[in-house]
Protein backbone atom coordinates (compact mmCIF):
# COMPACT_ATOMS: atom_id res chain seq x y z
CA UNK A 1 0.00 0.00 0.00
CA UNK A 2 2.99 2.42 1.16
CA UNK A 3 4.67 1.50 -2.79
CA UNK A 4 1.58 2.29 -4.54
CA UNK A 5 1.29 6.38 -2.21
CA UNK A 6 5.00 6.47 -3.03
CA UNK A 7 4.51 5.54 -6.55
CA UNK A 8 1.43 8.09 -6.82
CA UNK A 9 3.35 11.01 -5.72
CA UNK A 10 6.15 10.37 -8.04
CA UNK A 11 3.85 10.21 -10.86
CA UNK A 12 1.85 13.55 -9.49
CA UNK A 13 5.74 15.30 -9.44
CA UNK A 14 6.56 14.26 -12.65
CA UNK A 15 3.11 15.74 -14.24
CA UNK A 16 3.51 18.86 -12.45
CA UNK A 17 7.26 19.04 -13.40
CA UNK A 18 6.46 18.69 -17.18
CA UNK A 19 3.12 21.00 -16.79
CA UNK A 20 5.86 23.58 -15.17
CA UNK A 21 8.38 22.94 -17.56
CA UNK A 22 5.59 23.41 -20.56
CA UNK A 23 4.37 26.86 -19.27
CA UNK A 24 8.41 27.74 -18.59
CA UNK A 25 8.89 27.07 -22.69
CA UNK A 26 5.80 28.59 -24.10
CA UNK A 27 6.56 31.85 -22.34
CA UNK A 28 10.04 31.82 -23.84
CA UNK A 29 9.19 30.69 -27.00
CA UNK A 30 6.07 33.75 -26.85
CA UNK A 31 9.03 36.30 -25.48
CA UNK A 32 11.16 35.15 -28.17
CA UNK A 33 8.87 35.57 -31.35
CA UNK A 34 7.67 38.79 -29.68
CA UNK A 35 11.21 40.43 -29.51
CA UNK A 36 11.93 38.84 -33.22
CA UNK A 37 8.95 40.87 -34.83
CA UNK A 38 9.43 43.96 -32.95
CA UNK A 39 13.00 43.93 -33.86
CA UNK A 40 12.21 43.65 -37.61
CA UNK A 41 10.09 46.62 -37.90
CA UNK A 42 10.07 48.55 -40.88
CA UNK A 43 12.78 51.35 -40.49
CA UNK A 44 11.47 55.19 -42.07
CA UNK A 45 14.14 57.62 -42.94
CA UNK A 46 13.28 60.86 -44.54
CA UNK A 47 15.86 62.79 -46.10
CA UNK A 48 15.61 66.35 -47.67
CA UNK A 49 18.53 69.04 -48.32
CA UNK A 50 18.90 72.58 -46.75
CA UNK A 51 16.59 75.06 -48.23
CA UNK A 52 17.57 78.39 -49.60
CA UNK A 53 20.93 80.07 -48.70
CA UNK A 54 21.56 83.45 -47.96
CA UNK A 55 24.97 84.07 -50.99
CA UNK A 56 26.86 86.37 -49.17
CA UNK A 57 29.92 85.00 -49.04
CA UNK A 58 29.58 83.58 -45.87
CA UNK A 59 31.62 80.42 -45.27
CA UNK A 60 28.20 79.11 -43.24
CA UNK A 61 25.69 81.02 -44.43
CA UNK A 62 21.82 80.51 -43.03
CA UNK A 63 18.36 80.82 -44.43
CA UNK A 64 16.98 83.42 -46.80
CA UNK A 65 13.62 85.01 -46.19
CA UNK A 66 12.47 81.91 -48.87
CA UNK A 67 14.37 79.47 -47.13
CA UNK A 68 12.89 79.74 -43.83
CA UNK A 69 9.55 79.70 -45.47
CA UNK A 70 10.22 76.71 -47.17
CA UNK A 71 11.57 75.00 -43.85
CA UNK A 72 7.89 75.96 -42.46
CA UNK A 73 6.66 74.28 -45.15
CA UNK A 74 8.64 70.67 -44.37
CA UNK A 75 7.33 71.36 -40.78
CA UNK A 76 4.11 71.43 -41.61
CA UNK A 77 3.96 69.31 -44.38
CA UNK A 78 5.70 66.31 -41.88
CA UNK A 79 3.28 67.00 -39.26
CA UNK A 80 0.09 67.03 -41.29
CA UNK A 81 1.13 62.79 -41.65
CA UNK A 82 0.19 61.04 -38.34
CA UNK A 83 2.72 58.22 -38.68
CA UNK A 84 5.55 61.19 -39.48
CA UNK A 85 4.50 63.07 -36.39
CA UNK A 86 6.55 60.22 -34.71
CA UNK A 87 9.75 61.62 -35.88
CA UNK A 88 11.98 59.72 -33.67
CA UNK A 89 15.51 61.68 -34.63
CA UNK A 90 16.45 63.99 -36.31
CA UNK A 91 19.68 64.49 -37.86
CA UNK A 92 21.49 67.56 -39.50
CA UNK A 93 24.85 68.06 -40.75
CA UNK A 94 27.18 70.99 -39.05
CA UNK A 95 26.06 73.51 -41.55
CA UNK A 96 24.18 76.15 -40.35
CA UNK A 97 21.16 75.82 -43.03
CA UNK A 98 21.27 72.34 -42.42
CA UNK A 99 20.35 72.85 -38.90
CA UNK A 100 18.20 75.78 -39.57
CA UNK A 101 16.09 73.84 -41.96
CA UNK A 102 15.30 71.02 -39.39
CA UNK A 103 15.03 73.48 -36.64
CA UNK A 104 10.99 74.13 -37.09
CA UNK A 105 10.55 70.26 -37.35
CA UNK A 106 12.21 69.79 -34.26
CA UNK A 107 11.05 72.44 -32.15
CA UNK A 108 7.23 71.16 -33.00
CA UNK A 109 7.84 67.64 -31.88
CA UNK A 110 10.30 68.65 -29.13
CA UNK A 111 12.95 66.10 -30.81
CA UNK A 112 16.59 67.57 -30.32
CA UNK A 113 18.82 67.59 -33.82
CA UNK A 114 21.76 65.11 -33.45
CA UNK A 115 24.63 66.91 -35.81
CA UNK A 116 26.51 64.07 -38.13
CA UNK A 117 29.64 64.67 -40.26
CA UNK A 118 28.50 64.96 -44.06
CA UNK A 119 31.49 62.80 -45.28
CA UNK A 120 30.53 59.75 -42.47
CA UNK A 121 27.23 58.77 -44.51
CA UNK A 122 28.22 54.83 -43.84
CA UNK A 123 29.07 55.53 -40.44
CA UNK A 124 25.55 57.27 -40.06
CA UNK A 125 23.53 54.53 -41.37
CA UNK A 126 25.12 52.43 -39.51
CA UNK A 127 23.85 54.11 -36.22
CA UNK A 128 20.45 54.16 -37.87
CA UNK A 129 20.19 50.46 -38.34
CA UNK A 130 21.84 49.45 -35.16
CA UNK A 131 19.90 52.06 -32.76
CA UNK A 132 17.14 53.07 -34.28
CA UNK A 133 15.36 50.27 -36.13
CA UNK A 134 11.80 50.84 -36.23
CA UNK A 135 11.55 54.25 -36.32
CA UNK A 136 11.47 57.56 -37.91
CA UNK A 137 14.10 58.93 -38.59
CA UNK A 138 14.83 63.11 -40.34
CA UNK A 139 18.05 63.98 -42.02
CA UNK A 140 18.67 67.19 -43.39
CA UNK A 141 21.70 67.48 -45.61
CA UNK A 142 23.37 68.84 -48.26
CA UNK A 143 22.06 68.52 -51.98
CA UNK A 144 25.40 66.55 -52.66
CA UNK A 145 25.21 64.02 -49.77
CA UNK A 146 21.50 63.18 -50.33
CA UNK A 147 22.04 60.46 -53.51
CA UNK A 148 24.92 58.72 -51.46
CA UNK A 149 22.53 58.18 -48.09
CA UNK A 150 19.51 56.87 -50.20
CA UNK A 151 22.40 54.36 -52.07
CA UNK A 152 23.95 53.50 -48.77
CA UNK A 153 20.00 52.54 -47.42
CA UNK A 154 19.55 50.49 -50.52
CA UNK A 155 17.44 53.02 -51.98
CA UNK A 156 17.00 53.59 -55.52
CA UNK A 157 20.16 54.61 -57.28
CA UNK A 158 17.82 56.92 -60.18
CA UNK A 159 17.85 59.97 -58.41
CA UNK A 160 17.93 62.67 -60.97
CA UNK A 161 20.80 65.75 -59.70
CA UNK A 162 18.80 68.17 -61.61
CA UNK A 163 15.41 67.14 -59.12
CA UNK A 164 17.83 68.22 -56.29
CA UNK A 165 18.40 71.82 -57.51
CA UNK A 166 14.76 73.26 -56.20
CA UNK A 167 15.98 72.23 -52.54
CA UNK A 168 12.38 71.11 -51.86
CA UNK A 169 12.90 66.89 -52.28
CA UNK A 170 12.12 64.46 -49.31
CA UNK A 171 12.76 61.43 -49.99
CA UNK A 172 10.94 58.70 -47.71
CA UNK A 173 13.01 55.36 -47.73
CA UNK A 174 11.37 52.46 -46.39
CA UNK A 175 13.52 49.85 -44.97
CA UNK A 176 11.61 46.62 -44.25
CA UNK A 177 13.39 43.44 -42.19
CA UNK A 178 11.79 41.39 -45.27
CA UNK A 179 11.65 42.51 -48.78
CA UNK A 180 13.08 45.42 -51.17
CA UNK A 181 13.30 48.95 -49.71
CA UNK A 182 11.47 51.59 -51.22
CA UNK A 183 12.06 55.01 -52.68
CA UNK A 184 9.45 58.12 -52.65
CA UNK A 185 10.39 61.34 -53.31
CA UNK A 186 7.91 64.22 -52.68
CA UNK A 187 7.86 67.52 -53.45
CA UNK A 188 7.17 70.28 -50.47
CA UNK A 189 7.90 73.57 -51.66
CA UNK A 190 5.24 76.41 -51.84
Amino acid sequence: MIDRIDEYKHKRKKRQLRRVAFVLVFIGFAVMLSWFFESQATTTVLITTHTEIKSDLQSNPGLTDAGTKRATSLQKMLLSIDVVAGVDTIYATPLRATQETAEPVSRSLNVPINIVDPKGVEELIKDIMDNHKGKIILIVTQPEVLPQLIIELQGSKKIQPASLQDLDQLFVVTVPWLGKVKTLQLHYGS
